[in-house]
């Protein structure tokens, strides 16, 4: 009987069973469609690596400025955070990559890069990393921040020998700060605009 029944179903019947399985497929085609579309949406973006952004003095800037502290005028960048040289460093190269860059983050040339306070415009400078992003210099050192730094006017990584060599801050005439200094303030270069803007010489690569 049941044979009989299957032979004797009409057209349309069997019509409508088939449209029936093509509006499922299509039900499903969409209900995929909708979560690959979710799924291709990018993720975060990836974390920027400490004090990378306090840098800028401006859109698409760096600045180099001064800051007083109990040593005497040293530079920070331009938010007011210290900036480091390495004594493990050679004249326009740096030594610091992998674990060192992590704790010492490099400062990176962002567009133009500007001299303030009693910075020299004539001492900034460049190199080339290993993966290709520039590295501000001063008088030939590679500058870095410290990220046990908690902002602008702290200095806890003057004087650490982390990573086999001192790291001290620097002064407007290029030099190591070595005496002792935990705290700054930014007034000296203050928040005035930058208004050198000298071509960025290449001194050395990584």
């Amino acid at each position: 009987m049941t044979r009989s029944m299957v032979k004797r179903m009409s057209p349309a019947a069997k019509l409508a069973t088939g449209v029936g399985g093509a509006a499922a497929v299509a039900v499903l085609a969409a209900a995929c469609s909708s979560g690959s579309s979710t799924s291709s949406s990018p993720g975060g973006a990836a974390a920027t690596p400490a004090g990378a952004s306090s840098s800028a003095g401006g859109s698409g800037s760096t600045v180099i400025k001064t800051a007083s502290s109990s040593a005497g005028t040293i530079l920070t960048d331009g938010s007011g955070r210290a900036v480091y040289l390495w004594t493990k460093d050679g004249s326009g190269m740096s030594a610091c990559s992998g674990a060192c860059a992590g704790a010492w983050p490099p400062l990176m040339a962002s567009g133009t890069v500007t001299a303030s306070g009693s910075a020299k415009a004539s001492d900034l400078g460049s190199i080339t990393r290993s993966d290709g992003s520039k590295q501000v210099t001063y008088d030939g050192h590679a500058l870095y921040y410290y990220v046990g730094d908690s902002g602008s006017g702290t200095a806890s990584g003057q004087g650490s020998t982390q990573f086999g060599a001192k790291w001290w801050l620097v002064s407007p005439r290029g030099s190591d700060v070595t005496a002792s200094v935990s705290s700054f303030t930014t007034s000296a270069g203050g928040s005035s605009p930058a208004t050198q803007a000298p071509t960025m010489k290449t001194v050395g690569g990584y």
